[in-house]
């Protein structure tokens, strides 16, 4: 489908992506750019690039399709880095987690060739970053969400969704502010409160203890908090807006909960824990 996929961004995400469309047939060429040049040069010893690029602007030079695999705060510096070599027939996509933010810099940076961008969020990771964790079957199976916008490209949209449907993937498109509220409610929020709740244990006086104690469900319940600093704090800050909305109708349920303990009000606590029990019993991921 693609001769050339220039890659800015080697690592765990950017690196799974390569290796999926390798394994695909989907490129036939792969040049890779990382800020870290050990980085690009771990990636082409392990086959994810078959090429290494001195900066993003060579990696996309004679690229028919560009994956940014980059920190969200770092859309905005990649696109000027690049945009001099953007056509209309090359397909830009990202990868980030937060689109609002993103799309607007594509508009800022790219101007008239904006319509060559494609926000993509695949719905997909781990919680180890790097190169070394590439895996071909990292969005295997997995949604991603598409972000068109007025300009893009009925054609890159198509070649886009194609793309990601012919890694296994099941594809959604959306607007970027919905994209934002969603994800706000059932990914952003739910990092936030699992790093507070790691953050208020530590620093008690018996927080080594009180983790020694600890079981499955805590094991479980915060996961995601050894997700990637760095990342996660360009997502909080990027989608502040929407996260404090959300932040705002969990404060309310968890006064509700917290006040019917302290009332001693079974009745209505139960109530109120056998909607969630029922709504997490009754849900399954990726679908409506």
């Amino acid at each position: 489908m693609f001769e050339q996929l220039g890659l800015i961004g080697c690592g765990l995400m950017g690196g799974s992506f390569a290796l999926a469309m390798k394994r695909a047939g989907l490129v036939k060429r792969v040049v890779g750019y990382s800020k870290s040049p050990s980085t690009t040069e771990r990636a082409r010893q392990m086959g994810v690039i078959d090429v290494e690029a001195p900066s993003a602007l060579l990696a996309v030079s004679g690229a028919d399709i560009v994956l940014l695999a980059v920190p969200v705060s770092a859309t905005e510096a990649t696109l000027k880095a690049i945009r001099h070599l953007v056509t209309p027939n090359m397909l830009v996509m990202d990868v980030g987690s937060t689109k609002r933010d993103v799309v607007d810099a594509a508009r800022r940076v790219l101007r008239d060739n904006v319509g060559s961008f494609v926000p993509a969020h695949p719905i997909a990771g781990k919680e180890v970053s790097g190169v070394e964790h590439a895996d071909p079957d990292l969005y295997l199976g997995k949604q991603v969400i598409l972000t068109p916008i007025e300009r893009t490209q009925v054609g890159h949209l198509k070649r886009a969704q194609e793309a990601w449907e012919a890694l296994g993937c099941h594809v959604v498109q959306m607007a970027p502010e919905a994209h934002d509220a969603a994800f706000a409610a059932v990914s952003h929020l739910p990092h936030l409160i699992s790093f507070a709740l790691m953050h208020g244990i530590v620093n008690q006086e018996s927080g080594k203890e009180f983790l020694g104690l600890a079981g499955p469900g805590f094991r479980d319940f915060t996961r995601i908090a050894a997700s990637d600093p760095k990342m996660w704090r360009d997502v909080l800050i990027a989608n502040r807006h929407e996260l404090v909305e959300q932040a705002k109708i969990f404060q309310r349920s968890l006064h509700n909960l917290l006040q019917l303990a302290e009332d001693s009000s079974g009745e209505k606590l139960e109530a109120m824990i056998e909607q969630a029990s029922s709504a997490r019993a009754g849900w399954r991921m990726g679908k409506k």
